[in-house]
Formats: structure tokens, C-alpha cells, sequence
């Protein structure tokens, strides 16, 4: 029987397989055809976006590339490849194995072995992250219109619902970093739709099992008549939103103090609540670094970043990691650990700087003189007369 025949008859398993929903995968090996490298190609079915796809992984001597592609068009590759290149290759499936084989002596056999695998893998084209935020069952996600009532992401919601998933995986990390217990109050300054209020108060109650009291602080007196409907829906009852502004808002016995997206020195008027409160956790995602970028326009020193700073690009970089870099040193001296790292809020916002402070121990005379000394050189390097954050706590 020609090559082509015994071909075709492996083509016409793999197509059935897959009608038949037995697939499993295709192993081509033994390459003996003009890509420098390939050693072998593997065959899987995937699903992306819905449709059917088959991705092939090129593995070579040193890397594997992989590409998908639409079915009809990958039958026709595998038997392309199989006609020149592969001398063996191998359909799985789950109620049999089919091998194709070219001899050395040239003979062409195809033979059926017992199935290597009882069960179809898994189609998903991305594995399943395990979220600390699952979609079934929570009222607040549906009213927040981020699922239907069946607990299904709706699709124009899925970036907002993985932004809601970071959000809680950075601060579990944060909070497993304190005593057990630490956390009995918590204040979101401009908690805005409340979003990533409700899915930490969710995350507290349920995953934590905690009695804390969350606090959402918003200046806009719609957003907080809705979240407190929602509140209220969802029997959150350690959870209200409450009217006013973050300079306002008494935040003696917080434990946890957040601000995401501040603008300018409200991420200094957070930083000060949290501070003077003692908060064992501080974290801010500071916007809108005008303040510190209009000190560096006014005094424009001249030193070995110049050459930087008189792009206005250039320049709002800069302001805003001195800006947060001070702010850090700040938190320093008040006996606070800092971490500084991005945080992506969502697909439609730039990255954003993640200031965060944990409450340590406090430190003594020299140390803090230490830190004083560093923040008066940043600011006469930069020609900044004063940082907000410092003028308020009266460094």
C-alpha cells in the first residue's frame, strides 16, 4: 500500500476522534526533514475565544515555540508533515492508540495499541487561576453588574473582575505579613462604585472568617446611597459607606488604611489619616503628581538628570517617584516597613505604583535622623521647598 494510503487512513482516525470527542493528542517524531533542530511536534486541542482550535508545540533542541491553528487548517499541516519530515507518528485517543511508522528499511506500518489515556484532557486554552474571589453566589457582583444571577462573568466584565482578584491576592499577601487578629477596621478612602470595598469586606468575612468592620469613604453622595443598597442586599452588615472626604474622615482606630488613586496630596492626606491612626497597614496607590512636578518647574536645579527633566515626559516620571520615593521615607521614619511595586488596576489604565506600609518597630534617635537627612537631600538635588506629607505630620 503506498505511503499516502496508510496517511490518509491515520487522517481519517484523527478527524473521527475529533468529531467523536475521543482526542486526545498527536506526537510526530523522528524528524528527518530540513528545519534545523526540530526533534518533534505535539498536537492538543484548545478553545480560545470560543472556537476550536489546535495548538502545535515545535519542540527543538534548545526551545519550544508553539502556534494555534484552526482545525481543517491543522489536518492538513499534520498530513503534510507526516507525507515530509516526521517518520513516526502517533494519534491518542481515549479508546485507542493509532501509530503510523516509515521503517528504516523503508516499510510504512500502521498499527493500534491499547489507549494510554482513559479520560480527554482539559480544553482550556489558559488553566483555570484558582481566585480567591469566585464568581458563584455573591449578590454584590451582580448588583455591581459584574455577573449575571447565575454567578456568570458577563464579558464586558471579565477585566474588572480580574483586577478585583489582584486587588485581594496583593493585600492577602499584606495582611498575612501582620499578627493574626490585627485587622478589626477598615477604611477605603474614595472607595468610589466599591468594587474592591465589597470584594475585600467578601474576602475578610468569608475566607478569613473575621468580624471586621469595613468603612468605605466616598465623596459622592449617589455612589454612596448605592453601595449601601448593595450593602444591605448582600447582609453585609460590618460593611457602610459613608460621605466625605479623606481629610475629613476620623481615622483614629483604622487598621487597614487604603486609598487607590488619590489625586496629587489626598494620597498625603491618606498617608497622614494612617500615620497619626497607627494603622498597622497603609497601603495608597497614588495619581496626579502635581504638586512635588510644579516644585521641581519653579527652582529647575541643575544637576546630572537635566538632561532628563527638560522633556515634560521625563519630568512627570521623575515628580512622581520622588514624590512616592519621599513618601516611602516618610513611612520610614514612622517605624513602617515599605514596599514599593506595581499594581496593574485594570486593562484600560496604565500600571500604577503600589506605596505600601507595614507598622514595625519604632526607630531610634540616629535612625531617624538618618532618614531626615535623606529626605532634606532628595529635595535640595530636585530644588523641592517641601513635600505636602511632610508639612502635614510638621517634619
Amino acid at each position: 500500500m503506498p505511503v499516502s494510503e496508510y496517511i490518509k487512513q491515520f487522517i481519517a482516525a484523527l478527524k473521527e476522534s475529533l468529531n467523536a470527542t475521543t482526542f486526545v493528542k498527536v506526537s510526530l517524531g523522528n524528524y528527518k526533514g530540513n528545519e534545523e533542530a526540530l526533534k518533534q511536534l505535539l498536537v492538543r486541542k484548545v478553545v480560545i475565544k470560543r472556537d476550536d482550535k489546535l495548538a502545535f508545540t515545535y519542540r527543538y533542541k534548545t526551545r519550544d515555540v508553539v502556534k494555534n491553528y484552526p482545525v481543517d487548517e491543522a489536518i492538513d499541516l499534520i498530513s503534510d508533515y507526516l507525507e515530509q519530515g516526521f517518520k513516526i507518528g502517533t494519534l491518542f485517543t481515549t479508546e485507542k492508540d493509532l501509530i503510523l511508522e516509515e521503517l528504516n528499511n523503508g516499510k510504512i506500518v500502521l498499527r493500534e495499541s491499547p489507549a494510554s489515556s482513559a479520560t480527554a484532557p482539559s480544553v482550556n486554552h489558559d488553566k483555570e487561576k484558582a481566585r480567591l474571589i469566585k464568581p458563584d453566589s455573591k449578590s454584590y457582583l451582580t448588583e455591581l453588574k459584574i455577573t449575571d444571577a447565575d454567578g456568570k462573568v458577563f464579558k464586558n466584565a471579565q477585566d474588572k473582575f480580574r483586577q478585583i482578584n489582584h486587588y485581594i491576592e496583593i493585600l492577602s499577601s499584606l495582611i498575612k505579613e501582620l499578627p493574626e487578629g490585627t485587622i478589626k477596621k477598615v477604611a477605603d478612602m474614595g472607595s468610589g462604585k466599591g468594587y474592591l470595598t465589597f470584594a475585600l469586606y467578601d474576602y475578610l468575612h468569608s475566607v478569613l472568617k473575621l468580624k471586621t468592620e469595613v468603612i468605605g469613604v466616598e465623596y459622592r453622595q449617589d455612589m454612596v446611597d448605592l453601595c449601601n443598597q448593595v450593602a444591605d442586599k448582600s447582609a453585609f452588615d460590618k460593611l457602610k459607606f459613608v460621605q466625605g472626604t479623606i481629610e475629613e474622615y476620623n481615622a483614629e482606630d483604622v487598621n487597614l488604611l487604603i486609598a487607590l488613586h488619590a489625586c496629587d496630596t489626598a494620597t498625603d492626606d491618606a498617608i497622614f489619616k494612617g500615620i497619626k491612626a497607627h494603622a498597622e497597614l497603609i497601603v495608597v496607590a497614588p495619581c496626579c503628581h502635581k504638586q512635588i512636578r510644579k516644585e521641581i518647574e519653579q527652582h529647575k536645579v541643575k544637576n546630572e538628570v537635566s538632561f532628563l527633566t527638560k522633556y515634560g515626559i521625563f519630568l512627570e516620571r521623575q515628580a512622581e517617584m520622588v514624590t512616592d520615593g519621599i513618601r516611602a521615607l516618610i513611612l520610614e521614619y514612622f517605624g513602617y516597613k515599605t514596599k514599593v511595586f506595581e499594581f496593574i488596576s485594570d486593562a484600560h489604565t496604565p500600571k500604577n505604583v503600589l506605596v505600601v506600609g507595614i507598622k514595625g518597630k519604632e526607630h531610634g534617635a540616629e535612625k531617624k535622623a538618618e532618614i531626615l537627612q535623606k529626605i532634606k537631600a532628595s529635595k535640595e538635588y530636585f530644588g523641592i521647598g517641601h513635600h505636602h506629607l511632610e508639612r502635614l505630620l510638621g517634619l
